[in-house]
């Protein structure tokens, strides 16, 4: 290169580079650069695939093909040796790759984690790389995802979780050209040492307490062996479908899904005088005081509104389980808050959405935004030490707690034994 070509190709440098063009794209100033780069690497890829043995096969080189490129660095032309036999697979630029750099992959990936539609992804590529990507080949980057997201579902479980929220989401999808009504079920645990984890996401057209069954049966497949206490809402059959797999589980219903539900039978002018009752029964310090209150409850309430106390005192067996623990323990388990915090970040993401293309594609965005959520759980519940030596007491030797310690002497990830109490 002369001194007046370098001089060129550094005007133009600094003019793209003042001006945010891309300098590796189209018409960019370093682009004949990386273009001669890449395929000076081919080059040498095909020299050391016609090795000895190819060529006593009679394979040798058969002209070039070209190829368009897509990278973080914009879009461009190359060069591609060919074989005769075909059998030349390249490293660098692989054969019916059109994407250049994972970099890029992983960078649309994360924008689909966070909810973009395809059309948004595509303009921020072009806007941020100077590259044009069709929907269809986003579509084909984020199902390299799919793999991860059926690993996921079928990892190993652990034995044990102490708590377990079973709750479902409601979409929209397509099948057969008509929009259908899924759940999403999910289910999130509570492990030994107190951190939180999705154990799994299903779909099915309703929820229901034949699908939980399913549901718990993968759980139990996958390695899940004991569950202290399930928090479930109140759907018909579903203590029963817990029960069937994981006998001993305490299971205790959802109080905001009972109170709900019970306002539905409730006069809108008898609401918050049945409220200011109802919650001297839910917030009793004892389950003796709670039971007192909803007799008062019943006398006086009973024969106006007799479906709601009678709902209250089928099921309070299962309503009234966290009044054996003390308030922290309650505060946990006597909703079904924590599953629901964790749908209300989902919906962050999927809000965006009218209707899936079909149930993978809802999955894979939850998946990512599962993942992205997980990554907040850095740390045990707060005071879990003291929680597990209650849960240790109520349920004995059902808690494998870990007993080494680390060089501090402390237990590992927050734990501490009853041992040490």
């Amino acid at each position: 290169m002369t001194n007046e070509e370098q001089k060129e190709l550094e005007k133009k440098a600094l003019d793209q580079l003042m001006t945010g063009k891309s300098l590796f794209g189209k018409d960019g100033a370093f682009a004949p650069m990386l273009k001669n780069f890449i395929e000076k690497a081919l080059e040498a890829e095909m020299d050391g695939h016609l090795n000895e043995s190819q060529r006593s096969k009679g394979n040798k080189r058969n002209g070039k093909g070209k190829k368009t490129v897509k990278s973080g660095f914009g879009t461009f032309e190359i060069d591609t040796p060919q074989d005769r036999q075909s059998s030349f697979e390249p490293e660098l630029v692989k054969k019916r790759q059109t994407i250049l750099a994972d970099n890029l992959s992983d960078k649309i990936i994360g924008l689909y984690g966070l909810g973009m539609s395809y059309r948004d992804i595509s303009g921020h590529i072009k806007e941020m790389y100077d590259t044009d990507i069709s929907h269809t080949v986003l579509s084909q980057i984020t199902d390299r995802i799919i793999p991860d997201v059926k690993a996921w579902q079928n990892r190993p479980l652990e034995a044990v979780y102490c708590i377990v929220w079973l709750d479902a989401m409601h979409y929209k999808v397509k099948v057969d050209g008509k929009i259908t009504h899924k759940a999403l079920y999910n289910i999130l645990g509570i492990n030994k040492e107190g951190y939180k984890e999705v154990l799994g996401m299903y779909i099915s057209e309703s929820e229901g307490a034949n699908f939980w069954l399913q549901v718990l049966t993968d759980l139990n497949q996958r390695g899940l062996e004991d569950i202290l206490i399930a928090c479930t809402d109140n759907l018909k059959g579903f203590t029963q479908a817990i029960l069937s797999i994981f006998p001993k589980t305490q299971v205790q219903l959802c109080i905001v899904h009972q109170i709900r539900n019970s306002l539905k039978y409730i006069a809108s002018k008898d609401q918050k005088e049945f409220m200011r009752d109802l919650k001297l029964v839910y917030r009793a310090t004892s389950k003796e005081m709670a039971e007192d209150e909803l007799l008062a409850l019943e006398e006086k309430w009973g024969d106006k509104y007799p479906v709601v106390i009678e709902s209250w005192q089928r099921n309070w067996e299962e309503l009234s389980q966290y009044f054996q623990y003390t308030d922290p323990i309650r505060k946990i388990i006597y909703t079904t808050n924590a599953v629901e915090g964790f749908h209300r970040q989902v919906r962050k993401v999927t809000k965006t959405k009218g209707a899936f293309t079909n149930d993978m594609a809802l999955l894979k965005l939850v998946y990512l935004a599962t993942k992205n959520i997980e990554k907040k759980w850095t740390s045990p519940l707060h005071n879990w030490s003291l929680t597990i030596q209650q849960l240790y007491i109520k349920f004995g030797d059902r808690i494998p707690l870990v007993l080494n310690t680390n060089s501090s002497g402390a237990s590992p990830r927050g734990i501490e034994t009853p041992d040490r109490v």
